[in-house]
């Protein structure tokens, strides 16, 4: 199969953590998987593309703005499996760190909402606890 559900791969995901001062750009997915739920703005790689190609590519169809330099953050593993314990969708998701540099953050593409959260109000938007590792070491590549 090449699909993304039930793929014979795992399919590279391409996330970014982006800060503006303390807060952190969310947006609640408007497809699946985890439609409706936040997370941080991302996508699949092209083929031909560079990993932070991608990201900035990213950012600007689901959210409308740019960044300054990035930076490595982690590397995670996003699987769900359906009720027979297959996997259904199996991403291995670079997420990069980056500082907001341009644009009114708006939702687009495959994004239904975004927001732009302070640390204490993370827990209000349900993020999964793999996007809270994700914040916390972009704040770490960063220094912020």
């Amino acid at each position: 199969m090449t699909g993304r559900e039930y793929p014979d791969r795992p399919w590279v995901g391409i996330g970014c953590v982006v800060f503006r001062g303390e807060q952190v750009l969310l947006v609640r997915r408007g497809k699946p998987p985890r439609l409706g739920q936040w997370s941080l703005p991302g996508g699949a790689q092209h083929v031909g593309e560079r990993a932070e190609e991608a990201a900035r590519r990213e950012l600007h169809e689901e959210a409308g703005i740019e960044v300054g330099r990035m930076a490595l953050a982690i590397v995670v593993d996003a699987i769900s499996r359906d009720a027979e314990g297959r996997a259904l969708y199996h991403y291995t998701i670079i997420d990069f760190a980056a500082e907001w540099i341009a644009g009114e953050a708006r939702a687009g593409d495959d994004v239904s909402e975004v927001a732009w959260a302070l640390p204490a109000e993370l827990d209000s938007y349900a993020l999964t606890p793999e996007t809270h590792r994700a914040i916390a070491a972009a704040r770490q590549a960063l220094g912020v």
